[in-house]
């Protein structure tokens, strides 16, 4: 969460009417649709867990879906070897003058005598964005973690427990780009419009294809090609993604893999309570790793032209010990 949001967040708890607003403001309703509470959040978070289905040590949640067989079938994806980049580049020239990767060279050729060049790196790339990847001990909710661990698990000296160095192996499966602005003939989803279960099966009727087991789906919603027409600071004060209603749909495919090209979530989520419910479910009580503020747009104009949404999708974390997250370079081949 940027520094924004954070920002927005204390403001809101801070003035009662004001939080109202922040929390109760609706995403773009779907006509006959429920609007959903902050107790259905608290449900899904019951009915919607994988605590315990892969054993209670278990620290790799929906990855665990990612079986040898399903890499096998993912690899079939690969028919022209064709990769692109699903990942931001990183620069200290950020939108919004934000600064959040710093990049400082400590040997340069600029010397008649020098024989190498060298720099560092640092990131605070949790927010709206790097592209990174949220582990499974990103999150807290009363008090505990995915698979039932609890939060003081997670210290001064990081996380003991779910950190992000579990997946090291990296994400090797089938990706399936649903791409909403394309589905709906814009450019880019306006802020607060949700995407709902209905519009996912939508995609995939237009597409000629079905969510599987194992899978890991990314949800274009044009969020780079809407900074360009307004702005960074537009975009983070409400933006298109999953309505929690979503979530079952999740859980029912078994979905691995959950991205997207800003922060997953509808946002206002309309849910008291919960800032954006698709995160705190996903990751607390399905146990599903999340890629935030994916680049999208190659992959949309490259899967457009061959008719096809479907790719090998390839990952690796930095496997840092007890982080919770990584910046994260993700790789879509067809």
């Amino acid at each position: 969460m940027n520094k924004f949001l954070l920002w927005m967040v204390a403001l809101a708890l801070s003035v009662p009417w004001l939080a109202s607003e922040f929390f109760s403001a609706q995403p773009a309703p779907m006509s006959g649709a429920r609007p959903l509470g902050t107790r259905d959040v608290e449900e899904m978070m019951k009915t919607l867990s994988n605590w315990g289905r892969w054993g209670k040590e278990d620290q790799m949640g929906t990855l665990n879906l990612v079986t040898p067989t399903k890499r096998k079938q993912a690899a079939l994806q690969v028919k022209e070897g064709l990769s692109i980049s699903l990942a931001r580049e990183l620069s200290e020239a950020q939108p919004g003058g934000s600064t959040p990767f710093k990049h400082k060279m400590t040997g340069t050729g600029e010397k008649a005598d020098a024989i190498s060049s060298a720099d560092s790196y640092s990131f605070e790339y949790h927010g709206f964005l790097l592209t990174h990847l949220d582990a499974l001990c990103h999150l807290f909710h009363n008090g505990r973690m995915y698979n039932n661990f609890t939060q003081e698990q997670v210290t001064a000296k990081g996380a003991k427990k779910l950190a992000v160095a579990n997946m090291k192996g990296g994400f090797f499966t089938r990706g399936v780009l649903m791409d909403m602005p394309r589905h709906w003939g814009v450019k880019y989803l306006e802020g607060t419009r949700a995407i709902y279960p209905a519009d996912l099966e939508a995609w995939e009727k237009k597409a000629g294809l079905k969510v599987e087991s194992g899978d890991a789906i990314l949800i274009r919603t044009g969020s780079w090609a809407r900074r360009l027409a307004e702005s960074e600071e537009l975009v983070e004060k409400n933006f298109a993604g999953l309505h929690a209603s979503c979530l079952p749909w999740l859980k029912k495919r078994d979905v691995a893999i959950i991205g997207s090209d800003l922060a997953t979530d509808v946002f206002p989520s309309g849910i008291e309570g919960f800032i954006l419910p698709v995160h705190w479910v996903a990751i607390i009580a399905m146990g599903t790793p999340i890629l935030d503020n994916c680049d999208l747009e190659a992959l949309s104009e490259a899967a457009n032209a061959r008719k096809r949404w479907t790719f090998l999708l390839t990952a690796a974390p930095l496997p840092v010990q007890g982080g919770t997250g990584s910046p994260i370079n993700p790789i879509a081949t067809f």
